[in-house]
């Protein structure tokens, strides 16, 4: 399926890499059809595209890549709704964002979804231990070659 982005023309995406969120995501509810498209071969980060809106689109990440001992608290209901018993069948993402030179990730509201069946929810998290912009990384700088002349 060709899915229009803003950022990279039409970009083909296998259909088993569409994700529904039945109630949309914070601040898009009536977004609720999601590409997830790898960013590098080797890359932990993806991009997470609203299909049908071209400008809509997130930088994801798996939230233990940088932050070993995260885990999420999801209650039964929360499971339910997207299909599963067992949180094992389930992966986490979470958003980023880029402050300056510095990735942060949404640790209060990671993306749940059944690896099965593609349904997704996003959580909203009590518990204060991780902020909506948790430190991941800092980017390396990139150095401006400065020449001079006589």
């Amino acid at each position: 399926m060709i899915i229009e982005t803003s950022r990279f023309g039409p970009v083909e995406v296998d259909e088993t890499r569409l994700i529904r969120f039945s109630k949309g995501l914070l601040g898009f509810p009536d977004n609720r059809e999601f590409a997830l498209i790898q960013t590098g071969e080797k890359s932990g980060f993806y991009w997470l595209q609203a299909v049908g809106r071209p400008e809509l689109a997130f930088v994801v990440c798996d939230p233990r890549l940088f932050v070993p001992d995260y885990s999420v608290p999801i209650k039964p209901e929360e499971l339910r709704a997207i299909g599963l018993e067992d949180p094992s069948g389930a992966q986490v993402f979470v958003i980023v964002n880029k402050v300056n030179d510095l990735l942060t990730g949404n640790l209060q509201g990671p993306l749940v979804i059944n690896i099965e069946t593609r349904d997704g929810k996003q959580l909203v998290l009590s518990d204060r231990r991780f902020s909506t912009r948790h430190p991941l990384m800092t980017l390396p700088r990139k150095e401006v070659a400065v020449s001079r002349t006589a």
